[in-house]
């Protein structure tokens, strides 16, 4: 696609979860003041993972609610903890050589858990499988309750059209007797070419909207979705979504398909939602072409409660890999297959 995105590979561990989900979002507790919990965060920055129980202690004491308990938790785990290269290469090369060898995989990972588990603690340094387990642990000294979920993690270079690996690991808290999703890993920073990791907190993937959540996290057990419905096919054939859009907190919601079909002149309709309202010169969207970006004309441009729909019509034929943007980030990628005939609209 010639985007480049901020997500990482992870590793794989497997468990059995028995609870129900129900679904919640961060706006459940929109009316609480966090400022006070973050100042704390920041106070224990660069903490020591040697004992658990005090700094989980540390973290929440005096602290009144749950979620302000685990605000603490998450923020400090995504601020506190670096993604490691090494083990995403690592995990990489052996998943390729045993993908046709579960068994073997399911056994080389759990040998070489203890090996992640040690270089977390002494270096701070993990990835996926490392970040929930630490959210979980801590979560349990706090007495709160927190699962580990594995499933898909999609990105511009895996699970794109359909689900290949099971390669990410996030958690589910339980708060105030409902459910919430979270992924420290992605919150905490990505990884980029050239520099290794790169800590940049993004706070759009705590306690996040399902809808949106299951935008680029497909669970292994579907109940992990805290959706009703919630099915494979759609998953991979939907837009690629970013860290930005978790930022921005926007939801995609027409085309439903990455890969589409249109008419020349035809007008194709784009819609998403949004906590925050967009107005004309923030929503852009664009191609390349000759490694020149150009924009496209937006027409239609309409809010109506938290939706925001607009259209374009294509004028000439060709592919196009088209970018939603909000703000200059890149919050949706599609891609239009414009023809004079009328065709399939894709699989």
């Amino acid at each position: 696609m010639g985007v480049y995105i901020k997500n990482c590979l992870c590793m794989l561990v497997f468990i059995v979860l028995k609870t129900h989900a129900l679904r919640a979002q961060v706006s459940d507790f929109k009316s609480l003041d966090l400022v006070r919990v973050d100042n704390r965060v920041r106070s224990l920055k660069g903490s020591s993972l040697d004992n658990l129980p005090i700094l989980a202690h540390r973290l929440t004491q005096g602290l009144p609610t749950e979620v302000e308990k685990f605000r603490a938790i998450y923020t400090w785990v995504c601020t506190n903890i670096k993604g490691d290269r090494a083990q995403h290469n690592t995990v990489g090369r052996m998943r390729k050589k045993l993908k046709n060898d579960s068994l073997a995989l399911v056994d080389w990972n759990a040998e070489y858990k203890k090996e992640a588990f040690a270089k977390l603690k002494r270096k701070k340094k993990t990835m996926c499988t490392g970040y929930a387990y630490l959210i979980k642990e801590l979560c349990y000294l706090a007495g709160i309750e927190a699962v580990i979920i594995d499933g898909y993690g999609r990105t511009v270079d895996a699970n794109v059209t359909k689900l290949e690996n099971a390669n990410h690991s996030w958690n589910a808290v339980r708060l105030n007797d409902k459910w919430y999703l979270c992924d420290a890993t992605w919150s905490s920073g990505y990884m980029e070419e050239g520099r290794g990791f790169v800590s940049d907190y993004n706070d759009g993937y705590f306690l996040t909207d399902p809808v949106l959540f299951g935008k680029n996290h497909y669970p292994l057990e579907q109940k992990w979705s805290l959706q009703t419905t919630f099915a494979q096919e759609d998953f991979a054939a939907s837009p690629l979504v970013y860290g930005n859009t978790f930022a921005h907190r926007v939801i995609p919601l027409l085309p439903k398909k990455m890969e589409t079909v249109a008419l020349k002149n035809e007008t194709v309709f784009f819609s998403l939602k949004t906590l925050t309202k967009v107005v004309d010169q923030e929503l852009s969207m664009s191609y390349y072409s000759n490694n020149e970006e150009k924009t496209l004309t937006i027409s239609n441009l309409q809010w109506n409660n938290g939706t925001v729909s607009f259209s374009h019509q294509f004028k000439r034929k060709g592919i196009f890999d088209i970018h939603l943007k909000v703000n200059d980030d890149i919050i949706a990628t599609y891609v239009f297959k414009v023809t004079d005939k009328d065709q399939p609209s894709g699989p």
